[in-house]
């Protein structure tokens, strides 16, 4: 993420609007159930959200007990198929889509893919929790993990504890379904490709286990799967200090590596949506749905964001 990058995200989020990161928002609604709300639903995408989907499901079928909800997670890019072929009513993604994806969603539908940003988290990166490296820089990064760096030792990553420093950086990965992947190659890694020495981990809890097992091994993963085998690395970009993925850098822009998690749904501007899918969108935004994301290692998002996701579907916020 550039300075400006990071300053944009940190302005859209407005911070000052709820004062501490891990704090929900007091202009949050506690969520208030109606009558009439049965069927099923079900959401598909990110594996790095499929905890996180699981808990407002949980949450949602305590008030709604003829409701069931379905949840797969093996990456984000299975998210937009689903939609389009009416696999699912959510593409659960940590990453946009792309343009390409869009793009088909459009031929199909005529309307664009609407998307509800309902968390924030940064991607860490891990190392064993014996390594002394202090931090890292996003340069450090494209170093070890793209072809446009060479093989590197923990020395050229500024270890000098000769226990570390003279052997090889082992890289552990997600694959190239994984929201986290894309994300990673694109703002850590400028758009290069990775190497082919990275181990690649079907999901998140891979890479946390294969780095806790590795003494020479580095990860990325959500922020939410630190394990006690594992230490996230303070990260810098562009010369600046380098800072822990925590709430509070995630939301005032400093951590490099912060983005949004998403959830997708295909919505006709022109008309409105089902009571199901609109009374699980106001449980995600509410309280209970926000106090998800903060037990799932995640960061809430403000009253100002759920206002703005409430308007593309025309539904009232209650805020």
């Amino acid at each position: 993420m550039t300075m400006r990058l990071a300053a944009a995200f940190a302005a859209v989020l407005m911070l000052s609007s709820f004062g501490r990161a891990q704090d929900l928002d007091p202009e949050l609604p506690r969520y208030e159930p109606v009558g009439g709300i049965a069927g099923s639903l079900k959401s598909m995408g990110s594996e790095t959200m499929n905890n996180l989907v699981t808990l407002w499901g949980e949450g949602f079928r305590k008030h709604y007990r003829s409701v069931t909800i379905g949840i797969e997670g093996k990456g984000s890019s299975t998210a937009p198929p689903a939609l389009l072929e009416g696999q699912a009513q959510f593409g659960q993604m940590s990453r946009p889509m792309k343009p390409s994806e869009v793009d088909e969603f459009v031929r199909r539908f005529g309307y664009e893919p609407t998307h509800l940003r309902a968390g924030i988290d940064c991607v860490a990166v891990f190392v064993h929790q014996d390594n002394p490296v202090r931090s890292l820089s996003l340069e450090h990064l494209r170093d070890a993990f793209s072809v446009a760096g060479p093989e590197l030792t923990w020395g050229d990553l500024g270890v000098t504890d000769p226990a570390f420093a003279r052997h090889p950086v082992s890289l552990y990965g997600r694959n190239s379904a994984s929201g986290t992947y894309g994300f990673f190659k694109s703002v850590a890694m400028g758009g290069a490709d990775y190497k082919d020495t990275v181990k690649e981990q079907a999901g998140s809890s891979g890479v946390i286990a294969a780095v806790g097992s590795d003494k020479y091994g580095i990860g990325y993963s959500g922020m939410g799967r630190l394990t006690a085998d594992v230490r996230a690395v303070p990260l810098s970009m562009d010369g600046y200090d380098a800072f822990e993925p925590v709430a509070d850098n995630a939301l005032s822009g400093d951590y490099p590596l912060a983005r949004f998690l998403y959830l997708y749904v295909n919505y006709d501007p022109t008309g409105e949506l089902d009571p199901l899918r609109r009374e699980f969108i106001k449980y995600i935004f509410s309280r209970e749905g926000q106090e998800a994301v903060i037990k799932d290692g995640f960061v809430p998002v403000p009253a100002s964001i759920a206002r703005e996701e409430f308007k593309k579907l025309k539904l009232e916020s209650g805020l």
